[in-house]
């Protein structure tokens, strides 16, 4: 059973499934959460983090860039699922959206330890070349009309081109790579909060 009729899964349960999954890649347990832009996966996954214990948090949007908003596979494997796969910790280079560059010297890169449970979120979180690396992929189950007019309003008019640009990009990931049908759980928005179900890979 999944979607709309399966069992809401509380916060608290669905965080002691995860602790409870072997690991994925080395001794990580990573879980992706993905969604089209604006669905609320970085609410989410701070949401879920927090129940973790503070669980830490791969942002997707820090390894991609103006220039490609989804060639980030090859920094992933790099500078994150590479070392975590063999028990050592991770250090990413973050993007400056403000200043369109990834910065370079010493303290430039970010220090991801090998924790229990590492959280990755971010549009494409699911995508075919990173599932053979995750424990468990969640999906916030927003329609992508519902989540581009929410970002949009969050990011102002000042963005609309991003949008635009943005949006015709994401159309083109996932009609070439759906994460939607290897999502394990949905997460859905309700009036008291997130709504967590089994979703349509079920919980394997």
């Amino acid at each position: 059973m999944s979607g709309s009729d399966a069992p809401h899964i509380p916060l608290p349960v669905l965080a002691e499934l995860l602790r409870e999954l072997p690991p994925s890649c080395g001794p990580v347990r990573l879980v992706a959460v993905d969604g089209h832009a604006g669905s609320g996966k970085t609410t989410f996954a701070g949401r879920l983090a927090a129940g973790l214990g503070g669980a830490p948090v791969l942002h997707l949007d820090d390894l991609a860039s103006h220039d490609a908003y989804f060639d980030w596979t090859g920094r992933l494997d790099e500078q994150v699922l590479t070392p975590l796969s063999r028990g050592r910790t991770a250090h990413y280079t973050r993007y400056d959206w403000t200043r369109a560059a990834f910065p370079r010297g010493e303290h430039a890169s970010t220090p991801l330890p090998p924790a229990p449970v590492i959280l990755v979120e971010g549009v494409g979180a699911g995508r075919h070349a990173l599932r053979p690396y995750l424990s468990r992929l969640l999906w916030m189950d927003m329609a992508p009309q519902d989540a581009w007019r929410r970002g949009r309003m969050r990011d102002g008019a000042e963005l609309a081109e991003f949008w635009d640009s943005w949006t015709r990009s994401e159309n083109r990931h996932f009609a070439e790579d759906p994460s939607y049908s290897s999502a394990n759980y949905l997460v859905r928005q309700g009036e008291l909060g997130f709504e967590v179900r089994v979703g349509p890979a079920g919980d394997r």
